[in-house]
This record gives structure tokens, C-alpha cells and sequence, in this order.
């Protein structure tokens, strides 16, 4: 699989232009996380681009979102192990997140909205004014990106990560990006 036919692939079956940041957004703290963690890059940034590609095909419907995703990027040649860290990143199927890869997609996931809530109240609306210090005292302000879910994100202890790290790196990532996002 490759990166240009995943990309084809979300735009195929994703309309909304926010889910598709979201997912670009995902792709880039993956392939961050790949690096510093010593990982395949492409493997996890796919991933992370493919995560959400059924939301809209299964309309939301969290009993069957990620069940009907794996099955389409098993279609699309992506691995195993990428289909299994798509299945489990929902929680509500109740699938152990065995690996480093299926724990790295769980945390960054609602990162993506922490961040891009952070961007959007600046007066500039950019990402390149965020810093990772405010981004720690909005994660603690559990109002803001009430969306955002704290406890997932905390799990970026499980693949080595202190929260403050974890926030600089998906901020970063997400900053390498910000012309993509519109941010």
C-alpha cells in the first residue's frame, strides 16, 4: 500500500473536509511517534491516515465503525497489524490494543482535537502560535475540547511517553502540517 492510494482511498469514501484533517492530522503524530519510538514510519503514518476511513459509511454508528474500516483497508492491502490497531482505536468493541502500534493510534486519535481546539481560539486561528505549555494547561481545563478524551491521551504512557512529551511531539507533527490543515 501506498500512500497516494490510501489518500485516494479516505477521499473515495470521506466527505467531510474536517474528518479528512482530522485523519491527515492522525498520519502525521503517527509518523512522528514511528520515529521516535524506532517503528516502521509508513506502517504507522498509514495508519493513522486510514483510521476513521468508515466513520460516514457506517454513519457514525460506533458498533460498527472500525469493524467495517479494518475490513476495508484489509481490502486495500494494508497489514494485519494496521487493520487490528484501526479495529481496537475503538473502544467501544472492547478489543485488548496489544501492540505498540494499536496503544500509539488509541492515544494520538483525540490528540488531533486537543490541538486543533488550541489553534482555532487564538485570534490568528494558526498553529504555529500554540505552545506545548498552553496546550498542558488547556489538557488540565476539562471544558476546553470537552471532545478530546483526556484518559485516551494519558495513555501515551503505555508506549513511553510523559504527557508533556507526547503533546510537544503531536503538536510539532501537527505543526509540520498546519498549510494541510488550514491552520
Amino acid at each position: 500500500m501506498i500512500r497516494k492510494e490510501a489518500l485516494e482511498s479516505v477521499k473515495a469514501n470521506v466527505e467531510n473536509e474536517n474528518l479528512i484533517k482530522h485523519m491527515l492530522a492522525t498520519e502525521a503524530i503517527m509518523r512522528a511517534l514511528a520515529r521516535r519510538l524506532g517503528e516502521d514510519e509508513e506502517e504507522w503514518g498509514l495508519t493513522g491516515l486510514l483510521h476513521d476511513i468508515d466513520m460516514e459509511l457506517s454513519e457514525g454508528d460506533m458498533a460498527t465503525h472500525s469493524k467495517l474500516g479494518a475490513d476495508l483497508v484489509l481490502e486495500l492491502g494494508a497489514s494485519e497489524a494496521m487493520a487490528h490497531a484501526i479495529l481496537c482505536h475503538n473502544g467501544a468493541h472492547g478489543i485488548p490494543r496489544e501492540t505498540k502500534l494499536d496503544k500509539a493510534l488509541f492515544c494520538a486519535d483525540p490528540l488531533t482535537g486537543l490541538i486543533i481546539a488550541a489553534a482555532l481560539v487564538r485570534p490568528d486561528k494558526k498553529l504555529a502560535g500554540v505552545e506545548a505549555k498552553s496546550l498542558g494547561k488547556k489538557f488540565k481545563e476539562k471544558s476546553f475540547a470537552a471532545g478530546a478524551n483526556r484518559e485516551q491521551i494519558s495513555q501515551c504512557s503505555e508506549i513511553g511517553f510523559e504527557l508533556d512529551d507526547f503533546l510537544q511531539l503531536g503538536l510539532e507533527a501537527m505543526q509540520e502540517i498546519a498549510a494541510s490543515l488550514g491552520l
